[in-house]
C-alpha cells in the first residue's frame, strides 16, 4: 500500500519528482534524505519517453528499486506545448445566443499601445464550431428566459455532423446559476455525442465573458491531448513496475492526482515553472530568507517569479501563447532567454539572443549533436566558465575549435569583433533580458529587488544569477545544491491544493454575509472531498478563503485573506480595510471613500504532504582539495585567473573569495571577482558581494 504523503507501509520508501524540460527531462529520487539526480535528453515528440528514459536510468544506477516506490509525482509541458504549437482536439463551442463571437473579439487591450498592426490570436474554436442557444440568467442567477430545448436538439444534429472530439459549454452568467448548462451537458451525452464535455461553470465560475469562455475553450481543446498523455504516462511507470499513483503538478504551485489533470488540463499549463518556485521557496526557508526573487534558467528559456513571506506570488491574469488565462497560477513571468537561445544578427546589425532556441535537438553547437548556431551556452565556454572536460554528461562531447569556428563565421566577422568580445555580447545581450524579466516581477509589482534574495537555479541560472545580482544589487544569491533539477525536486516539496471559486459581483454593502459562509462551506466540502481521495487524513488539510475586491468602476480586483470563523459584517468591513492598504502597497494610493465590490469568493484546500529531509552529511577537509584546476576566465571582457572547484568535495561551512568556479554534475556556479560563495551543511551557496 502506498500513501500520498510518502509514508512507508513498510520498509524502505522512495518518494520520485520527474519535471519534464524543453531540453532535459529531469529526475529526482529521495529517502531518508538520500537525493539522487538523473538528467536525460528530452525526447520532444514523445514526453513520456524521457520520463521512462530517465527511470531506468536510476534504477541502472541502482538509485531506487520500481517497487519501492510510494509517492510519484511528475511536471509536465505537454499542454503548454499543445496551446503553443496549436496541436489540440477538434473543439465546438455552444454559448448562449448572441455571444457567439466573444473569442473572435476578445479584448480591446493590445499588446503595445502604439502598435496598430497587432494580430489577435486565432481564436480556439473556429466560427463554425460555435453553436448558440436560446436562453438568458441575469447577473443574480435568475432565469430571464428558459433554455429552449429545441436550440438544443438542433446544436445534437450538428454535432453529429462535425467531427469534433471535445465539447465547450459557456452560457452567460452560468457562475451564479449553472443549470442550463447542466441540461445541454446532459442533453448531448443522451443524444450519443461521444466528445469529451468542458463546463463554464465547473473550469473557470467567474466574470468576464472572454476569459470564462476562453479557459473553458481552451480545456475542452486540450481535454483529449492531457488523457491520452497522461493515460499513456500512467500505463508505462505501471509496466515499470511503479505502483504509486501519478501526481500531476499543476500552476498553481500544488499537486494533484491524475485523473483531475485529465479532466482539467488547462490547471497544468504553468506544470514544471510552478514546480520550481516552490523548490525555491523551500530552499530560501531553509536558509532563513522568506523573501525571494527566484530565477530558473534552463535550455529554452527564463522563468523568474516572487516569493513574499515563504509563498509565491499567484495571479489569474497570465498569458499562455498570447491567451489570457484566467486559473489561479504561480506568477511567473517567461522569457526566451535560455542556455540554447541562439544569437542572431538582426536587420539593423545589433546582436541579438533569443527567443529561437537550439532546444534539445540539435542543441548548442559545443554538445556535438549537429548545432550548428552560436548560443549562450556556447559563449559560456568560449569565456571559460564551462570546461570541455567537464561537460554535463557521458554523451555530450564538447568541441571547443567548432564553437570558436562558427562564432567567428557567423558573429564576429560580420560585427567586427573578436570570438571572446563577441561571446562576451551574448551573455551581455542575454543577461539584459533577464534582468528586464527580474524588475517585471518585482519593481512593476511594487517590491524593491534590493529587499530580496535571488534564488537561481536551472541548468544555466547559477552561471548568470552573480551578474544579476550585481546589476540589481540583490545582496545574497542562493543556489541550491539540486540548482539544475531544483523543478522535480519541488515536485516532491509541495502540497496538494484544490482551488474553488465562484464570482458574485454585488456591492460589498449589499452582500449577505450568510450567503458568503454558505458558499464557503460548499467549496470546503469538495476540497475535503477532493484531497481525502488522495488518502490525506482530514487533520492534514488546510483551508484558506480568501474575497477579490475592488473599488466600483475599476477593471481589477485584489485578493483578500479572510480568516476563519462565521462570515459576519463585522468580517466584510476588516476585509475592506485591508483592501484599502492593499491596494495603497500595490498601486501606491488608496480612496477609503469609495465603494467597494465584491468580486470573487475564493477557498483554496490546502493537503500538507510529509517534506522528505534535505538535511545533506557536511564534508571535512580542505577546500583547496578540491580544486580541479585554474584557469583563465573571462568577466565583464577581461580574463582572470580562476580556481575551478568541483562543487561535490568542497566541505560544507566553507568561505571561497572569487574569483572561482563551482562545477556540479547538473550546474556550474560563477563565483565573480568581487563575491564570496559560503556553502552551509546542506551544500547550498550563498552569494554575497560588493553590491
Amino acid at each position: 500500500m502506498s500513501h500520498t504523503d510518502g509514508t512507508p507501509a513498510g520498509g524502505a520508501s522512495w518518494r520520485v519528482g520527474v519535471d519534464v524540460g524543453g531540453t532535459f527531462t529531469d529526475v529526482v529520487t529521495i529517502t531518508d534524505g538520500q537525493l539522487s539526480v538523473t538528467k536525460t535528453p528530452s525526447t520532444p515528440s514523445a514526453p513520456d519517453q524521457g520520463v521512462i528514459d530517465g527511470i531506468r536510468q536510476q534504477q541502472r544506477r541502482g538509485a531506487f528499486d520500481a517497487s519501492t516506490v510510494t509517492f510519484f509525482s511528475h511536471g509536465t509541458t505537454v499542454a503548454t506545448n499543445a496551446v503553443l504549437e496549436r496541436e489540440w482536439a477538434e473543439t465546438a463551442l455552444v454559448t448562449t445566443a448572441g455571444f457567439r463571437d466573444v473569442l473572435g473579439i476578445g479584448r480591446q487591450a493590445r499588446p503595445d499601445i502604439y502598435d496598430f498592426d497587432v494580430t489577435k490570436p486565432e481564436p480556439i474554436v473556429p466560427r463554425n464550431r460555435r453553436y448558440e442557444v436560446t436562453e438568458r440568467v441575469d447577473e443574480r442567477g435568475h432565469v430571464d428566459i428558459p433554455l429552449e430545448t429545441d436550440d438544443v436538439d438542433q446544436v445534437v444534429e450538428d454535432l453529429r455532423k462535425e467531427e469534433v472530439d471535445s465539447v465547450a459549454i459557456s452560457l452567460l452568467f452560468s457562475f451564479e446559476n449553472p443549470n442550463h448548462e447542466k441540461q445541454v451537458r446532459d442533453r448531448l451525452e443522451s443524444a450519443g455525442i461521444d466528445c469529451s464535455i468542458s463546463l463554464s461553470s465547473t473550469v473557470l465560475p467567474e466574470i468576464r465573458e472572454y476569459e470564462r469562455t476562453l479557459a473553458t475553450a481552451l480545456n475542452a481543446a486540450l481535454k483529449p491531448v492531457m488523457d491520452t498523455y497522461v493515460g499513456r504516462l500512467d500505463e508505462r511507470i505501471t509496466d515499470e513496475g511503479i505502483e504509486a499513483p501519478l501526481q500531476i503538478m499543476q500552476s498553481n504551485g500544488g499537486i494533484i492526482d491524475a485523473d483531475f489533470a485529465r479532466e482539467r488540463p488547462i490547471n497544468t499549463l504553468l506544470s514544471g515553472p510552478a514546480a520550481g518556485v516552490k523548490g525555491a521557496a523551500h530552499i530560501a526557508s531553509l536558509a532563513g530568507t522568506e523573501n525571494v526573487l527566484t530565477m530558473d534558467m534552463g535550455g529554452t528559456s527564463c522563468d523568474v517569479s516572487l516569493v513574499t513571506n515563504g509563498e509565491p506570488a499567484v495571479a489569474t491574469d497570465l498569458e499562455v501563447g498570447a491567451y489570457p488565462v484566467g486559473v489561479p497560477m504561480v506568477d511567473v513571468h517567461t522569457i526566451g532567454a535560455g542556455g540554447g537561445s541562439i544569437a542572431w544578427i538582426d536587420a539593423g546589425g545589433a546582436l541579438r539572443v533569443g527567443p529561437q532556441s537550439a532546444g534539445a535537438v540539435p542543441g548548442p553547437i559545443c554538445y556535438g549533436r549537429g548545432g550548428d548556431q552560436p548560443t549562450v551556452t556556447d559563449a559560456q565556454m568560449i569565456l571559460g566558465r564551462l570546461s570541455p572536460d567537464a561537460f554535463l554528461s557521458d554523451d555530450l562531447e564538447a568541441d571547443l575549435e567548432t564553437v570558436e569556428a562558427r562564432i567567428a563565421e557567423t558573429l564576429a566577422d560580420p560585427l567586427g569583433l573578436t570570438v571572446t568580445e563577441t561571446a562576451q555580447g551574448i551573455l551581455d545581450v542575454a543577461n539584459a533580458s533577464m534582468e528586464r524579466a527580474l524588475r517585471v516581477v518585482s519593481v512593476e509589482r511594487g517590491y524593491d529587488p534590493r529587499d530580496f534574495g535571488l534564488v537561481a537555479f536551472g541548468g544555466a541560472g547559477p552561471l548568470h544569477a552573480s551578474a544579476l545580482a550585481d546589476t540589481l544589487e540583490i545582496p545574497t544569491t542562493l543556489i541550491p545544491p539540486t540548482a539544475g533539477v531544483l523543478s522535480a525536486l519541488g515536485l516532491l516539496l509541495s502540497d496538494l491544493i484544490h482551488d474553488c471559486s465562484t464570482s458574485m459581483v454585488r456591492p460589498l454593502e449589499e452582500v449577505d454575509p450568510p450567503q458568503i459562509e454558505r458558499t464557503f462551506e460548499a467549496f470546503e466540502r469538495e476540497g475535503r472531498d477532493r484531497l481525502s481521495r488522495n488518502g490525506l487524513a482530514t487533520e492534514r488539510i488546510e483551508l484558506e478563503r480568501s474575497l477579490d475586491l475592488r473599488y466600483a468602476g475599476q477593471s481589477f480586483e485584489l485578493s483578500i485573506p479572510i480568516p476563519d470563523g462565521q462570515i459576519t459584517p463585522e468580517t466584510l468591513t476588516t476585509a475592506a480595510e485591508r483592501f484599502h492598504e492593499r491596494h495603497a502597497t500595490r498601486y501606491g494610493h488608496a480612496a477609503p471613500g469609495e465603494p467597494v465590490e465584491l468580486v470573487t469568493v475564493r477557498l483554496r484546500a490546502r493537503g500538507l504532504i510529509e517534506t522528505p529531509s534535505l538535511e545533506a552529511v557536511a564534508l571535512e577537509g580542505d577546500p583547496d582539495d578540491a580544486i580541479r584546476e585554474t584557469r583563465p576566465v573571462v568577466y565583464d571582457g577581461e580574463p582572470e585567473e580562476t580556481r575551478i572547484y568541483d562543487r561535490t568535495r568542497v566541505p560544507g561551512d566553507t568561505t571561497i573569495d572569487g574569483p572561482a568556479i563551482l562545477e556540479g554534475a547538473e550546474s556550474t556556479v560563477v563565483v565573480r571577482p568581487n563575491q564570496h560563495a559560503t556553502l552551509d551543511s546542506r551544500g547550498t551557496i550563498s552569494l554575497e558581494g560588493n553590491q
